[in-house]
C-alpha cells in the first residue's frame, strides 16, 4: 500500500523529495487515531506523533510510547504528509487525500474497538461537525464507534483552559482506551 501512496500522483512531488508517507496501520489494531497531518518533526523523525503533541496524547490516552507504537494502536492523518507552516500553525490537510486513502487502509484493520477523532478536520470529515467544541463536548453521543477530540497541540492550550469541563472528557477517554486496551 506504501508504494500505491507513494507513487500516487497527487504525492509525486514529496517522493521526488525522497519524504515518506507517514501513517500507522497493523491489522491487529484496537484504536485507531485520525488527526490532521504529521508535522514537521514527524515528517523528519519518519514517526507518527513524534513530538509534543504526541506527548501530550499519550497522556490523555492513559499510555506510555511502548503502547502507542505498539500494534494496538493505529494513526491515520487526513494527509500523510506535512502541509507546511501557515500563519497560526500547520497548513490544513489536502482535501481528497482521506477520501482516497482511508477506506483502503481502515479495511486492513478488522478489530478496530474505537477511533479518536482529532481537530476539526477529522471532526468534520467523519461526524460531519463543524462545532469542534460542540462535537468533544457531546462525545457520548458519537459512542461506541468515534471519540472527538480537540487535537493535542500545546497551540490548544488556550481552548483547554476556557474549556475546564474537558478534563471530565478525558477522564472517560482513558477508561475507555484501558477498557479496549485490557490494562
Amino acid at each position: 500500500m506504501k508504494s500505491n501512496i507513494m507513487n500516487d500522483p497527487m504525492n509525486l512531488e514529496y517522493t521526488k523529495n525522497n519524504i515518506e508517507p507517514i501513517y500507522k496501520v497493523n491489522k491487529e489494531a484496537l484504536i485507531l487515531l485520525i488527526g490532521q497531518a504529521p508535522g514537521y518533526k514527524a515528517q523528519i523523525n519518519k514517526k507518527v506523533f513524534y513530538d509534543q503533541s504526541g506527548e501530550r496524547l499519550r497522556d490523555w490516552l492513559g499510555i506510555n510510547e511502548e503502547i502507542f507504537y505498539s500494534h494496538k494502536i493505529a494513526v491515520l492523518p487526513m494527509d500523510f504528509y506535512y502541509p507546511g507552516k501557515g500563519k497560526t500553525g500547520d497548513l490544513p490537510p489536502r482535501k481528497g487525500f482521506a477520501n482516497k486513502w482511508h477506506p483502503l487502509l481502515i479495511r486492513t484493520m478488522p478489530n478496530i474497538k474505537l477511533t479518536i477523532l482529532m481537530g476539526r478536520y477529522a471532526i468534520k470529515h467523519y461526524l460531519n461537525e463543524d462545532n469542534v467544541t460542540l462535537a468533544v463536548k457531546n462525545y457520548q453521543s458519537y459512542l461506541p464507534k468515534y471519540f472527538p477530540l480537540i487535537h493535542p497541540s500545546p497551540l490548544n492550550q488556550r481552548w483547554i483552559s476556557k474549556n475546564d469541563w474537558f478534563y471530565n472528557v478525558l477522564i472517560d477517554l482513558k477508561i475507555i482506551v484501558n477498557k479496549i486496551l485490557e490494562f
